[in-house]
């Protein structure tokens, strides 16, 4: 999903909640240490070379040539640095491909090796640990957000469930022109979830709970607090040991603030204050949190991808309620718990200054796409991210066409 940032997208920061406000139960569990991700190892790869280290065959030469024009031809269209994409299609083969550059400066290429921000694909992650917790009964998801955090507008009627499925009615704290402000004005700069989420609550509320949609970050911090208050350990954790580990990924982990393991590449924006394009490498994305804080790789966002889509972490039952998805207002995207349904492609996609990631699988064909960019400056209006997806998709999935994302970057 976009992101929702200021003017267009952004996620969160601001003004701490009113100490009336908080009890102690409900302050965010004491920060503790997370296990580094393992070391990135192997060679640089720019091409197909097994399909980057994945195993199988590549797709047929007449489609991985019609592939490469058209990769090429949208990055520079839409003046995306670097960009890597990655297919892969049981029985039909892969394509995974690694152009333009990481470094605008030094020229660097792009490479499927290395570290990225994922922004908003962060919240199936964060609402996958929510919905273990409604698997142990220990929360349901029509409990009210008032029985886990105090001081929400309307807490009393809100259920976690619109919390997920962005039906909440909270005005999006990411949409407020002084966190907008406040977060260009210094982007290296520390947020707390409290702080984000106060911006929003200067607000009324948007609409009545469960009565429509609107992509709201306020949604998905609300719950990384729910987490952290019935484990009673911080969100970085609970992801690493319960969901992280669990399935498999080696390379993915909450950060605390603004730390970028190498290699990764530069991320470019135009998300500032003057509209000037910035490098946002080094930006501190702690006021997205649970809603987009995560950094990740190639490798694990295409395990990533069949895990969450097919409820690889859940019983069949909480995954069905993930995949009941409703209207967004988009037209052939869909949206559940944490999760979205454009034309039969289900996963999220991610963005934030400098970086957009594109994660979903499609059932039908046991299909996988990943996308990585390092910009996240829209064109024509629209995120290069989508304008990647929907092309690539148009060639290999002409009948499940990526239609995009739903939200303001974000």
């Amino acid at each position: 999903m976009r992101r929702t940032t200021p003017r267009r997208r952004l996620l969160a920061t601001a003004l701490l909640l009113a100490a009336a406000a908080l009890t102690p139960a409900a302050l965010p569990a004491t920060a503790a240490p997370v296990p580094a991700p393992v070391p990135l190892a192997g060679p640089d790869r720019h091409g197909d070379g097994a399909c980057a280290g994945g195993g199988g065959s590549s797709l047929p030469p007449a489609l991985t040539s019609r592939l490469d024009t058209t990769v090429e031809k949208v990055r520079r269209d839409a003046g995306i640095p670097g960009l890597v994409v990655g297919v892969w299609m049981p029985g039909k083969g892969c394509y995974v491909r690694a152009t333009g550059v990481a470094d605008k400066k030094t020229g660097e290429p792009m490479s499927t090796r290395g570290y990225l921000r994922i922004g908003s694909e962060t919240k199936t992650f964060t609402v996958t640990a929510l919905l273990q917790l409604v698997d142990e009964g220990k929360v349901g998801l029509d409990d009210p957000i008032d029985d886990y955090v105090r001081g929400v507008p309307n807490g009393h009627e809100i259920t976690l469930r619109q919390l997920a499925g962005m039906r909440s009615g909270l005005f999006p704290y990411t949409a407020d022109p002084d966190f907008e402000h406040d977060l260009l004005s210094a982007p290296e700069r520390p947020f707390n979830p409290w702080e984000a989420v106060s911006y929003g609550y200067r607000h009324a509320n948007t609409f009545q709970p469960g009565a429509t949609f609107q992509y709201s970050n306020s949604n998905l911090v609300l719950l990384g607090l729910v987490v952290e208050k019935v484990t009673g350990r911080p969100l970085a954790r609970v992801l690493h040991e319960r969901v992280i580990r669990p399935a498999g990924l080696r390379h993915s982990f909450l950060p605390k603030g603004a730390e970028f393991p190498e290699p990764h590449p530069r991320g470019y924006t135009d998300q500032t204050l003057s509209g000037a394009t910035a490098d946002a490498t080094d930006w501190n994305p702690s006021w997205a949190w649970a809603a987009g804080g995560m950094i990740s790789d190639f490798a694990d966002l295409r395990r990533w991808a069949r895990v969450v889509a097919t409820g690889e972490l859940l019983s069949p039952a909480t995954q069905a309620q993930r995949l009941k998805t409703l209207p967004t207002g988009f037209p052939g995207t869909s949206y559940g718990l944490g999760i979205l349904d454009t034309n039969g492609w289900i996963g999220h996609n991610g963005s934030l200054p400098g970086y957009e990631t594109v994660t979903v699988y499609l059932p039908s064909q046991k299909a996988t796409l990943v996308l990585m960019l390092n910009t996240d400056s829209l064109s024509g209006g629209q995120e290069p991210s989508t304008l990647v997806a929907r092309a690539v998709t148009g060639i290999v999935t002409p009948k499940n066409v990526y239609a995009g994302s739903v939200t303001p970057r974000g």
